[in-house]
């Protein structure tokens, strides 16, 4: 059986003006990551890497580790098939609309834009980011300029294909990307539903990674959400 381990990237840079960046925590869980894998032995024959900054980062940092200490890291390929649904572009498109029509909606936006502390406004933007998506998921919201979800799905059964049929028989695949991704990956082992996908999309710690087996017949989830490397506390981060 070969192994597809799929990495959440590290801890980027949420409500900033450029989220696509590691934190300087995120660097840290990365880096951590990679020095956990080689004390545990953990050997890839293919890397890849989805398209945005903070999953090429994040791969860069742990093959780093792997250079230095002499160890053996492929030549990774980025695939821009492993980019993360668009929840960003799904809040800014609809907002403005749903505000209009939407009490709940507008009274979640007005809070959020009052909030004083960035640990409030975080709560308060996750739950407007959860009841809007949501809608988007369930097909509810719709326009030419944000991806559907079940083109976001079909676009990572697509990559996650060019993936496994590339693979050697008992293959060790390592690929950085985002929880989305990871979410959509686990779906197809499971057969999960829309919504249920979605909520599995916000579970992944940075820097976590999450393990399936497969075969040309077989597609199995092995481990979820794996981060035994982030012993630290300040290291347990979703977003």
């Amino acid at each position: 059986m070969a192994l597809l381990t799929l990495v959440r990237h590290g801890q980027a840079s949420f409500l900033q003006q450029n989220y696509d960046k590691l934190s300087e925590r995120g660097e840290s869980q990365s880096r951590i990551l990679g020095e956990y894998w080689l004390r545990t032995g953990a050997r890839f024959d293919q890397i890849y890497y989805g398209p945005a900054c903070r999953h090429l980062r994040t791969g860069e940092i742990v093959g780093e580790v792997y250079r230095q200490a002499g160890a053996a890291w492929p030549q990774p390929v980025t695939l821009p098939e492993l980019d993360e649904y668009p929840g960003i572009e799904v809040v800014r498109t609809f907002l403005p609309g749903l505000m209009e029509t939407h009490e709940d909606i507008r009274a979640l936006e007005a809070e959020f834009r009052q909030a004083g502390e960035q640990d409030v406004a975080f709560r308060l933007f996750d739950k407007l980011f959860a009841r809007i998506t949501r809608m988007w998921v369930a097909e509810e919201l719709d326009s030419p300029d944000v991806e559907p979800w079940k083109d976001f799905c079909a676009r990572i059964d697509r990559g996650i294909a060019l993936i496994r049929n590339d693979a050697g028989r008992n293959g060790r695949i390592a690929v950085f990307t985002s929880g989305g991704v990871i979410a959509a990956t686990v779906r197809k082992a499971l057969d999960l539903a829309p919504q249920k996908t979605l909520e599995l999309s916000w579970t992944s710690r940075n820097a976590s990674y999450t393990e399936l087996l497969f075969s040309p017949e077989r597609f199995s989830l092995a481990s979820f959400n794996n981060h035994p490397h982030l012993e630290n506390e300040d290291l347990l981060t979703y977003r």
